[in-house]
């Protein structure tokens, strides 16, 4: 197996067939505020309580720098999701975060996407190229995991189309939309890792 000396980070700029998935950075604020102001109601029911400033131009521009720093530093991984030919809409988003190395080699993923663009097969491709990248020997973490709520039937399905298998249920995991919800926890395991293989620690 053609393993890295070192895990290192994923690059910050992926490509798909329709799709560019470009790390955070401050010029991308505008057109993430866009995003967001789109999709409030859309993306409520599924997401965490935000701060009042959260849509406001200076307050997501501060996000995308703590991120840039988070990024480089292999602590959390954000991708925006634009069309090739339409660099300035961003549709989406997906995350990797809580990134463990050591005997652990995970993380856990996330993503949305805009209203107008559901059905498409969007996501499916944006995740396939993100996890290309995270299972590839140059990034070669060994675990993904999702927390889907029970009643979000896309989320559901991409985890299904995707081949993540369903490991069980967490009572109360996320506060969501006023209250504590269930989840269940999906999970995907790098299929070039030997299960003998030990991690670089």
């Amino acid at each position: 197996m053609n393993t890295p000396v070192a895990p290192r980070n994923p690059a910050s700029l992926l490509q798909s067939e329709r799709l560019q998935l470009e790390a955070s950075h401050p010029l991308l604020a505008p057109a993430i505020c866009d995003f967001h102001q789109r999709n409030l109601a859309h993306l409520a029911p599924w997401e965490p309580p935000r701060s009042a400033d959260f849509l406001e131009p200076v307050a997501t521009e501060a996000r995308m720098n703590a991120e840039v720093s988070a990024f480089a530093h292999g602590q959390m991984w954000r991708y925006w999701l634009t069309r090739h030919g339409e660099p300035t809409e961003v549709i989406g988003q997906c995350q990797v975060s809580q990134v463990a190395r050591g005997v652990a080699q995970n993380a856990w993923l996330g993503y949305s996407l805009d209203a107008a663009q559901q059905g498409q097969g969007y996501m499916q491709e944006a995740l396939h190229c993100l996890l290309d990248e995270l299972f590839s020997p140059r990034v070669w973490l060994h675990r993904i995991q999702v927390a889907v709520r029970p009643d979000n039937a896309p989320s559901l399905r991409v985890m299904e189309r995707m081949g993540f298998r369903e490991e069980g249920l967490c009572r109360d995991y996320l506060f969501i939309a006023g209250a504590w919800r269930d989840h269940k926890i999906f999970a995907l395991t790098n299929p070039a890792w030997d299960r003998t293989e030990p991690p670089l620690i």
